[in-house]
């Protein structure tokens, strides 16, 4: 089952002055504003056409009150639109593509896909959440998602503010468009509710929508939820094209919009999903994970049968005798002594309103950190977690991914975070490495070496040795043997090690590296 490839980079434009393609889509706001992202890609590429637009509304819209995966069928809310292009009603239909089935997809039509928002989801609280959270009442989120009832209730329990001993969540059924949902979130019948980014940037993007948005979203608290832990569902973001393949008309101006890149990405995402179930009841999902040091497709969740899996495509081929990871010592590398930030440590103020922490330890000290009313950002759920024991509130990691992987999703119009408005908070020698490439960034620990001696003799004698930081390489690399493997996770570690001249085996994220490990080798580790 190939990529569709759409003969000749370059598109020649034939098509005569005056000629009109009809756009068709659903009637709903955000479906709308998706149908003019097309129409403006093809003004840009064929300015002699002219388009026209067809809105309808569709059977999942007619259903506003019932969760669709309790209704037999797919395709709820783009089945209507189908018919209307097999009737020649219009000549390219738009769609989300996380709306449409597989089975469609892979079907007999002509399809592009021209464009991509952010591809996470995000929990949207009132903001009495942390005074019912201590009061130990029970939070309802608003969902009709299986797959976010799965993955983002277990992850909320540990990731919100741990101001009670036990966070209690229940879902309970929402529909709507975005605007009926906050709307429902606001009148206090739900204490969260879960939506896709991409729709809400797409809107905050509109002149004529983003104010009342930006009013039902004053005043709430927002979590990005992690892409690893929360996985999107396939295709979430993605603006798709459809046209009938009689129509070459429509198939020369797909040809002239299509995102070669972005439907490899989204074929690759519906093929890998159809291995797991199909429809609006599974528990999983896929996404593709674009990082400075590679693309990876990643699917998570539970398969049709309610078997958990992770998968990670690719990870590297290796043959190795003896492994040294680091991550079985973590806590045998260094100690982390507390600096001052200007001249007292009693009270470490920051002035920045956003504040980026590259390891919980820099607020695990005993001098208090000031961080109320930041905006907190966390390197990967981990850092996150104990952050939320400590009862801070966190609103979105860098997934473990590093983080510049994260600044995307720091400036889209839902966050609005530029570069001078954060911080990053790491130890001394990150600090500095970070200032260096242009950010602010601070320290209030340095790392001690603890020169440890078991682990030097360990790392002497490997073939190869997982780092999970720069820092570990830079106080043990030198007790290595010549021609070892170097392997790393993506991100600074493996930028830094690339400038000392080592081409390191490079895994997406240390979770990934570890379930390598484990259904590939018989790894060496100190006690």
């Amino acid at each position: 089952m190939p990529v569709p490839q759409y003969k000749g980079k370059h598109i020649v434009n034939n098509l005569p002055a005056g000629e009109t393609i009809r756009l068709i889509g659903r009637s709903s706001r955000l479906s709308l504003l998706q149908i003019d992202i097309v129409k403006q890609k093809i003004q840009l590429a064929f300015p002699q056409l002219k388009v026209e637009v067809i809105a309808r509304s569709s059977r999942g819209d007619a259903l506003q009150e019932i969760p669709l995966h309790t209704v037999e069928g797919s395709d709820f809310f783009t089945q209507d639109i189908f018919d209307a292009l097999a009737k020649a009603e219009a000549d390219i239909a738009v769609h989300s593509l996380k709306d449409m089935s597989s089975e469609h997809f892979f079907g007999t039509n002509k399809f592009a896909v021209v464009d991509r928002d952010d591809t996470r989801d995000v929990a949207i609280f009132n903001n009495d959440i942390e005074e019912k959270i201590r009061k130990g009442e029970t939070i309802v989120i608003g969902t009709c998602s299986p797959r976010r009832e799965e993955m983002a209730t277990v992850f909320l329990k540990k990731a919100l503010p741990q101001l009670h001993k036990e966070i209690n969540i229940i879902t309970k059924p929402i529909r709507g468009n975005v605007e009926t949902r906050l709307k429902k979130l606001s009148s206090g019948e739900y204490d969260a509710t879960i939506l896709a980014t991409a729709g809400i940037n797409r809107l905050l993007r509109s002149e004529e929508d983003s104010i009342l948005i930006k009013k039902l979203l004053a005043g709430k608290k927002l979590m990005l939820l992690p892409l690893i832990e929360c996985v999107p569902a396939p295709c979430q973001g993605a603006i798709v094209v459809e046209a009938n393949p009689s129509n070459t008309k429509a198939i020369e101006v797909l040809k002239g919009i299509n995102n070669e890149e972005l439907l490899a990405n989204c074929f690759a995402e519906k093929k890998e999903a159809i291995k797991y179930g199909t429809g609006c009841i599974q528990k999983f999902g896929v996404t593709t994970l674009d990082t400075k040091n590679g693309k990876y497709l990643y699917a998570a969740g539970k398969d049709a049968e309610g078997t958990e899996f992770v998968k990670w495509d690719p990870l590297p081929s290796l043959d190795i005798k003896n492994l040294f990871s680091s991550t079985d010592v973590m806590k045998d590398f260094f100690e982390y002594v507390p600096v001052a930030i200007g001249a007292s440590n009693e009270n470490i103020k920051i002035k920045n309103p956003v504040v980026f922490l590259a390891n919980y330890k820099a607020i695990s000290g005993k001098d208090k950190l000031s961080l109320a009313h930041k905006t907190i950002l966390a390197s990967g759920t981990r850092t996150w977690f104990e952050l939320a024991k400590q009862g801070y509130w966190v609103t979105a990691s860098a997934d473990a991914l590093g983080f510049e992987f994260l600044l995307p999703s720091l400036r889209m119009p839902l966050l609005g975070i530029g570069i001078l408005d954060f911080v990053i908070l790491t130890h001394e020698i990150a600090a500095e490495r970070w200032r260096k490439k242009g950010y602010s960034a601070v320290s209030n620990s340095k790392l001690l070496s603890k020169n440890n001696e078991a682990i030097k003799e360990s790392i002497a004698v490997a073939d190869a040795i997982f780092w999970s930081s720069y820092s570990q390489y830079e106080f043990y690399g030198h007790s290595a043997k010549p021609g070892v493997k170097h392997l790393c996770a993506g991100g600074e570690t493996a930028e830094l090690l690339k400038q000392q001249g080592i081409e390191p085996v490079i895994f997406p994220t240390i979770k990934a590296f570890e379930q390598w490990r484990k259904s590939s080798i018989r790894s060496h580790s100190v006690a």
